[in-house]
């Protein structure tokens, strides 16, 4: 290790007694999560890994320190939950104490693809498996000329707090951050995604407080003539396959920052979900799982080393992390010009949505509010309800800001540049709700977003939805014309204007929550 991470895992009180395996390159690596019986390889050479009980984030379980710092900059309540300083000093000598004792796997990457914002991360991890995804998610750097520790990251994910009542914490597991001392401590979870997540909540802080500086939960690519566009959407609404196109170039799948001019990606890998993966549909995904690649909760198919992607028995949430370069069409500077298109995903079960329609200023403040999509709540007993779920800013679980400070950010990039286009695009149900009509068709969606791009949909011109005030394109290349008005879908038109109603009134209800007087309170 270099005197710069001793020195930092010193002041931690991390003493090691066993071995410390630092910036191990990926085949060494793999040997180790072998020899360990922590994973196996693929046919593809992909590495398998199964993170445990825990197959997802668990949000109940995670904590920010509330200081003198951060007591009136957090946004407090169900998803930043505070604990003192003296609670995390605690579990800090704890996670140190355990991390002393076992062997350890040390990494320091980067977070940001920008010089001017760059943040040096440093992760102490005890699976070789985790290392391999800190490898490839962050931007590797050379430690050698590192002159900082910006973040630290330690994760002891086996060790369990047996008296987290007496603590004061609801499970034995949790992932704790001090946004003012720079750590983040994860407990008892082997989630990879854990890791990820805490430095783009940590990012979601420090960048807008410190350099104003707007961050966001989207994914954004750049076309041949730099023009740049962002997908925000929640998970499963298709930011990572909807950005990854053959016609242009892929600036980063779900991170990103937006500075006075440009457009940065925090990562340097890409983390998508793999259910349902297909060559034919997805081929720049699948074609980059292969060695050095981490896929994780999956299945093979019985007697071979195929891994079967229609096998959700572990969980839905089965995952691949792969450096970005594993794809073909990247952009290799990681960063781009201010977008001319942004694109809202909202996977809609309730099948009312226009499949694209092209927002005003104010209706892209409200929907980006509202940061809706819907799951679907259905079940083998052939229950087929949807569920709307609403996440401001399309990632509130990873906002410690209140939701308006970013909508404000985000108000002002418009107003200050009026030609960017917002589009509002339903990646769910045509025809009728889920259990009655059907997805739409990815190429549809594909060629819907490339209309809007090179202008095809704004020459066709618009007709207004009745119900949501929406304008929807005439006509697209390709499409079905009566795809582009979902009343003309279904069968019964008066059950869906009720339905279109219903989902009205949810969305007004939900934004009611933000109002002006709040606006004024939060950003002044």
């Amino acid at each position: 290790m270099t005197k710069l991470i001793s020195v930092q895992l010193e002041a931690l009180g991390i003493r090691p007694v066993g071995p410390v395996y630092f910036q191990l390159p990926v085949p060494e690596l793999v040997e180790h999560a072998i020899n360990n019986k922590d994973a196996e390889l693929s046919e593809t050479g992909a590495l398998c890994f199964k993170t445990g009980i825990f197959t997802g984030r668990s949000p109940e379980s995670r904590f920010l320190v509330k200081d003198a710092e951060t007591a009136e900059q957090i946004n407090w309540g169900k998803v930043n939950k505070p604990v003192s300083p003296e609670l995390f000093d605690q579990l800090l000598t704890r996670v140190s104490q355990y991390l002393s004792n076992i062997p350890v796997y040390v990494r320091s990457v980067q977070a940001c693809n920008h010089k001017d914002y760059a943040q040096n991360v440093l992760t102490v991890t005890e699976n070789p498996c985790q290392d391999i995804f800190v490898n490839n998610m962050f931007i590797n750097i050379d430690v050698n000329t590192q002159e900082s520790v910006d973040w630290t990251v330690l994760a002891a994910s086996q060790l369990k707090l047996e008296d987290h009542e007496a603590l004061g914490l609801p499970t034995s597991h949790c992932v704790v951050l001090d946004l003012t001392r720079h750590i983040v401590l994860i407990m008892g979870t082997a989630y990879t995604g854990e890791i990820k997540k805490s430095i783009f909540s940590a990012l979601n802080y420090y960048l807008p407080t410190k350099h104003n500086v707007l961050t966001m939960h989207c994914s954004a690519n750049v076309g041949k003539d730099k023009d740049t566009a962002l997908f925000f959407g929640l998970s499963g609404t298709g930011k990572t396959t909807l950005s990854s196109d053959h016609g242009r170039l892929l600036i980063g799948d779900d991170e990103h920052a937006w500075t006075e001019n440009e457009v940065f990606n925090f990562e340097g890998g890409c983390y998508a979900k793999t259910i349902g993966l297909t060559q034919q549909h997805e081929p720049q995904i699948f074609n980059a799982i292969r060695f050095g690649a981490l896929l994780e909760n999956v299945n093979f198919k019985p007697g071979t080393r195929e891994v079967d992607y229609n096998d959700n028995s572990i969980t839905e949430n089965m995952r691949a992390s792969y450096p970005i370069e594993f794809l073909e069409n990247v952009n290799p500077k990681g960063y781009g010009d201010s977008p001319e298109h942004i694109f809202f995903l909202s996977a809609d079960a309730f099948g009312v949505l226009p499949p694209i329609s092209k927002l005003t200023p104010e209706q892209a403040m409200f929907y980006f509010i509202n940061g809706y999509t819907a799951k679907v709540a259905g079940t083998e007993m052939g229950v087929k309800t949807p569920t709307a779920t609403f996440s401001a800013c399309f990632g509130a679980a990873f906002m410690p800001l209140h939701p308006m400070r970013y909508a404000e950010m985000l108000k002002r990039k418009l107003e200050q540049n009026p030609n960017i286009q917002v589009w509002l695009v339903n990646t769910g149900w045509v025809a009728g709700p889920y259990g009655v009509g059907r997805r739409i068709q990815l190429s549809y969606t594909r060629q819907l977003i490339r209309s809007a791009m090179d202008g095809h949909l704004s020459e066709a011109g618009f007709e207004k939805h009745l119900v949501f005030d929406l304008q929807m394109p005439r006509e697209c290349p390709d499409v079905p014309s009566n795809i582009l008005s979902p009343r003309k879908m279904w069968e019964n038109t008066e059950a869906y204007e009720e339905m279109a109603n219903k989902l009205k009134a949810m969305f007004e209800e939900n934004y009611a929550q933000y109002s002006v007087a709040e606006l004024e309170k939060v950003v002044g």
